[in-house]
């Protein structure tokens, strides 16, 4: 996790703001701003903006590196498109990604702090294991030593890396525009290619997140295509390093770590 990030949970009736610093989660504010069926729309992304924008108080930055917004309670309630909204409406606002907690990921979440610390707060075992599963994306073919060391990260701190499962090369397909790795059959044809895209990609549904590892910050064709399936499934999405070259900037969050 990045030392100093400010954390912010907002659940139906409350929101807290937490600072993470040398392996300790402070709490810095807490303030009742309920949340509930006659706030909703335009208000509710205006009250939860504003809210944001007040987070300068802690930070001299609040932007998609320093700053993670969490949410649960009323807010896993909202029907999708109307919690795409909501999402869009405060990235738009604030360059923030609005992250609208499952309910099963919360209560690992509380199993987690409840295990570690004997705490009933969420953000205390986000901050200790904060996915279950993930997809790692990038380019296989110009940065896969720096895939591998991401995937190493993410494995040490107890996630499920559903794709790629392993990063062997096949031997036949090592220096090619689309190389495969050990657990995948060869191509068929050239159309065959989009068989193994889209398994990849498939894995999208089941992961608790994307993290696209994007050295230098350059994105590859192939990433951007698969930025488009992520987004049109509301899943989070964290680049390694700020995105570069990316025409149409989109909810999402820079750096590992909550």
């Amino acid at each position: 996790m990045a030392d100093g990030r400010v954390l912010v949970h907002f659940g139906s009736e409350r929101v807290s703001v937490y600072r993470f610093q040398g392996s300790e989660l402070d709490l810095l504010k807490r303030e009742r701003l309920p949340f509930g069926a006659d706030v909703a729309g335009e208000a509710l992304a205006d009250s939860v903006g504003e809210f944001c924008a007040g987070l300068k108080e802690f930070t001299e930055v609040v932007d998609h590196k320093s700053t993670r917004v969490h949410a649960t309670g009323f807010f896993q309630q909202l029907p999708q498109p109307e919690a795409d909204a909501l999402v869009n409406s405060v990235y738009v606002d604030t360059g923030l990604f609005f992250n609208i907690v499952g309910p099963e990921l919360e209560r690992f979440y509380l199993d987690t702090s409840m295990d570690a610390c004997g705490s009933n707060d969420m953000m205390e075992g986000l901050t200790r294991r904060e996915f279950r599963t993930a997809v790692v994306c990038g380019s296989f073919q110009q940065s896969l030593g720096y895939i591998e060391d991401t995937i190493a990260r993410l494995r040490e701190s107890g996630t499920e890396v559903l794709s790629p499962r392993s990063t062997r090369i096949k031997p036949e397909t090592e220096g090619s525009d689309f190389i495969l790795f050990d657990y995948q059959d060869l191509l068929k044809n050239h159309r065959d290619t989009w068989r193994h895209k889209y398994v990849h990609m498939d894995a999208f549904r089941q992961a608790d997140a994307a993290v696209v590892c994007n050295p230098g910050g350059l994105v590859g064709k192939g990433t951007i295509f698969e930025l488009g399936f992520m987004s049109a499934l509301s899943k989070r999405v964290i680049f390694t390093e700020e995105p570069q070259g990316v025409s149409v900037h989109f909810p999402c969050e820079v750096g590992l770590g909550s």
